[in-house]
């Protein structure tokens, strides 16, 4: 099973990207929010993958994100919702606000999303809301919650959160980080800062 890709971009579009990594062209399938994060062609991509075996297809679907992977991976596990469809779902909405109306119970936003009906969004929620825990660095859904960050701080936040940190700890250390401008704004300097700030 392939886990993880690193390698150089050699096209992408909203929907898919191919990797060259070693001289093989790995074609993944990917969402809108992973798109507008892995770069231009020529630039290296990391990618965290998913691996769907078919007796007839193998695919590979690739995330920026390791929240995002997690997330695509619960939506699996709802009847009714394959791979193209959880793929299609994530691009319909961001991680976050999807994730804030599962566990809000918001059904007319889901329905919104391309591919979910009244009863799959009733499904999604059902399923869904109580299992959620190891995103929570993804707000909680409530109308009026101010992020405190930036959206490369959220991102390291929740990544750091996700890596088993408490979200206090995780949140001065990003907080402390993001304190340099020169590191602010990009995710994987703004992370190693972090780290090194949590330790």
């Amino acid at each position: 099973m392939i886990a993880h890709l690193r390698g150089q971009i050699l096209s992408k579009s909203p929907n898919a990207v191919v990797v060259d990594c070693g001289g093989v062209g790995y074609e993944l399938a990917i969402s809108v929010a992973t798109y507008t994060e892995i770069g231009d062609v020529g630039a290296e991509a990391r990618l965290h993958v998913y691996t769907h075996v078919r007796e007839d297809a193998f695919l590979l679907f690739g995330f920026v994100e390791i929240t995002e992977k997690r997330l695509f991976e619960k939506l699996l596990t709802i009847s009714g919702i394959g791979p193209k469809l959880a793929i299609t779902v994530l691009s319909g909405i961001s991680a976050e606000r999807l994730v804030g109306a599962i566990r809000g119970g918001d059904h007319a936003t889901l329905t919104k999303i391309p591919g979910i009906g009244k009863k799959t969004a009733e499904r999604v929620v059902l399923e869904l809301k109580d299992k959620l825990d190891d995103l929570a660095g993804f707000a909680a859904a409530g109308v009026g919650a101010k992020p405190s960050l930036g959206a490369t701080a959220e991102d390291v936040l929740s990544a750091l959160v996700n890596l088993g940190y408490p979200r206090p700890v995780a949140q001065k250390a990003v907080e402390s980080a993001a304190k340099d401008a020169a590191v602010a704004g990009d995710f994987e300097r703004l992370f190693r800062a972090a780290m090194a700030a949590v330790r």
